[in-house]
């Protein structure tokens, strides 16, 4: 569980400095990275 959670940061961490081209995209790459990280949340709350 740690793992995963520990990768997809990193995913996010690596997508957001990729995408962030304005602070609008800066606003929106934070919101989803958030989302990716909720989701991983309950899918490993769930198990």
């Amino acid at each position: 569980m740690k793992r995963a959670l520990f990768m997809l940061t990193l995913i996010a961490g690596a997508w957001l400095a990729a995408g962030c081209n304005t602070i609008a995209g800066v606003g929106k790459d934070v919101q989803k990275a958030g989302e990716v990280v909720q989701e991983a949340a309950k899918k490993n709350q769930n198990q």
